[in-house]
């Protein structure tokens, strides 16, 4: 098993963990979730285990683009991709800062929800993403019809720019810097 690159202790909920993607070893496992009913945005509900697969390798093999296996308690619970934004997704369609980073996450569906889980989640991918000094601010490009990652990302910190065209989505770009995020979680990344 890899070795974690990033711990986060929350205070309620207690430790989460960041490492790498495996693309083949951890496709099964992901093919569950991106195939979820509840991961709609996601935009792979007919993928199959391979196809999951692919698309990862295709990812970690990219150089503006990797993958992220997160854990909670020791056990895999969410995904999160970190990309460039003046390489991958965004490419023309926002005024691009130097020290953006592009952010996607998703929870693993589950029978027993824990409530302030998900905004755990979010804290810890942006707390992990603002612990590299280059990253100046964090973009993403959600759905606009994702009404509730909106308000998520509102609640750390994010504001949003505007709708913006994708050819898979009509997107919500929203951005969030180390000070709005810091004051919105009360400091949950060091300065």
């Amino acid at each position: 098993m890899t070795a974690p690159t990033f711990r986060r202790v929350d205070e309620r909920l207690g430790e989460f963990t960041l490492r790498p993607l495996d693309p083949d070893g951890d496709a099964a496992l992901l093919h569950r979730w991106v195939t979820h009913p509840k991961a709609a945005f996601w935009m792979m509900q007919d993928a199959d285990v391979a196809r999951v697969a692919e698309a990862y390798r295709r990812i970690a093999a990219h150089p503006h683009h990797d993958a992220f296996l997160g854990a909670w308690r020791g056990r895999p619970t969410f995904l999160a991709e970190r990309y460039d934004p003046a390489h991958v997704e965004l490419v023309g369609r926002y005024a691009h800062a130097d020290g953006d980073v592009g952010m996607h996450f998703l929870c693993a569906p589950t029978d027993t929800p824990v409530p302030g889980f998900t905004r755990a989640v979010i804290t810890t991918v942006l707390a992990w993403l603002f612990a590299d000094p280059a990253t100046r601010r964090v973009v993403v490009e959600p759905d606009v019809r994702n009404t509730a990652v909106h308000a998520l990302n509102a609640a750390v910190g994010f504001t949003v720019v505007g709708p913006i065209r994708k050819p898979e989505k009509d997107a919500l770009l929203s951005v969030c810097t180390r000070d709005q995020f810091r004051t919105a979680t009360r400091g949950a990344v060091p300065a």
